[in-house]
């Protein structure tokens, strides 16, 4: 099963329905489902303390489906802005945004070393 590890609390963002959408520098052609891996990097955290995020540390936390990948433009960018100020409030023309969608929280989550890009976790 394909992971992406993602730093917090970006990730948990995504697996509790806050960001739809995860920004590389990279793009990727992979669609379907994948792993949310919380690495074991902190950023930004305080920002989010009206969320209720249920911040985690090298463990994968859910699930989601990467449906499209968008290079952001300016226009795409001012409408990120408009979801979610936020969340979305960083600067990300240039960037690839990965379109998320039904992503889901897990009730168990499983302790392991997370990799850079798109990986493989083997159960």
């Amino acid at each position: 099963m394909k992971a992406l590890t993602i730093k917090e609390p970006w990730a948990s963002l995504i697996v509790q329905g806050f960001k739809k959408y995860e920004f590389r520098s990279w793009k990727t052609n992979y669609r379907g489902k994948i792993l949310i891996h919380a690495g074991l990097s902190r950023e930004d955290v305080d920002r989010f303390k009206d969320y209720n995020l249920d911040i985690s540390s090298g463990e994968i936390i859910g699930e989601a489906y990467i449906t499209d990948c968008i290079k952001v433009d300016d226009e795409f960018d001012k409408e990120l802005r408009e979801i979610d100020p936020i969340v979305y409030g960083n600067n990300h023309v240039g960037v690839y945004a990965f379109k998320l969608e039904n992503a889901l929280k897990y009730e168990d989550k499983v302790k392991v070393k997370g990799k850079l890009g798109l990986w493989n976790y083997e159960e």
